[in-house]
């Protein structure tokens, strides 16, 4: 949050806050609510989100079903049922995927569910050949869709919105030109840009910046034991002091010291980094 803030602030941008709920099993109202909580506790603010509104709402997409549905209309000519199950595609696909470790889809119901009998989910064909894009952070990349993932899915089996399609949906509707995330999501891109371009619609720019990691390497989680914002509030942290640290860790500050968000604008655009997130081109043209 705190580079994508200074990347909207350093040039007057609009910031969009947006929730992503659609997953009804590990999606909870309470766990919306600490995320507006923990964000202003540690003093940042919005243009746009679901406290404050804007013109594009709403900004929480499980009440947005009904815009990924007629995304997903628009998409039929390229859809298709299938019924396998997680097993049974890595199973067909033999090993994952390289680079992404994800199990590519190879096709087995493009022509129909093998068991329709079963809850299926829906696919989207994709068809080989590369998509690159020139991400601010990471520099000029390339993935093939069809070896990564191959077939992906819009809707599960529970009748619910991937990511893959809902992110895309809400960025057009919302009118979202910059797109800053966490490397781990680089692998969601090609196929993200090819929502867009079969939606005909011009994609973002993006950029997929390294994750905070412990003295170890292994990425800050609460699984493993790392605090989170709400834990580190109740236990009475200074707010200015946790954001020191992380500016200090990005190397936005050269030492640790306590710093509203504001403080922070001016040193951003002297860091290094900022030179990437701040030259930032316009989005792709529609395809």
């Amino acid at each position: 949050m705190l580079l994508a803030w200074l990347q909207m602030r350093a040039q007057g941008g609009t910031l969009v806050l947006r929730i992503e709920d659609i997953d009804r099993v590990r999606s909870k109202p309470e766990a919306s609510d600490a995320i507006l909580r923990d964000l202003a506790w540690l003093g940042f603010d919005w243009d746009e989100g679901p406290d404050v509104g804007g013109p594009f709402g709403p900004y929480v997409q499980s009440q947005r079903l009904d815009a990924y549905a007629a995304a997903t209309e628009r998409l039929s000519a390229r859809t298709f049922r299938c019924s396998c199950t997680r097993k049974e595609v890595r199973a067909a696909a033999g090993a994952p995927d390289a680079e992404t470790g994800e199990w590519p889809y190879v096709g087995t119901c493009r022509e129909g569910a093998q068991d329709p009998e079963r809850p299926t989910s829906l696919r989207v064909r994709v068809d080989p050949g590369v998509v690159a894009w020139d991400d601010l952070w990471l520099g000029p990349r390339a993935q093939e869709p069809c070896r990564v993932c191959g077939d992906f899915i819009l809707w599960s089996k529970a009748d619910e919105p991937t990511y893959q399609l809902a992110v895309v949906v809400d960025d057009i509707h919302q009118r979202i030109t910059h797109v800053l995330r966490g490397e781990d999501l680089v692998a969601s891109t090609a196929r993200q840009i090819l929502l867009y371009r079969w939606l005909r619609a011009a994609a973002p720019a993006f950029a997929h910046t390294p994750l905070r990691r412990d003295p170890e390497g292994q990425r800050l989680a609460k699984s493993r034991g790392s605090p989170g914002l709400g834990q580190l509030r109740d236990a009475g942290r200074d707010p200015r002091r946790v954001l020191g640290e992380i500016a200090a860790a990005l190397g936005i500050l050269t030492e640790e010291r306590p710093v509203a968000p504001a403080d922070l604008i001016v040193p951003f655009r002297d860091w290094s980094g900022a030179r990437r997130l701040l030259s930032l081109p316009g989005p792709e043209d529609a395809g």
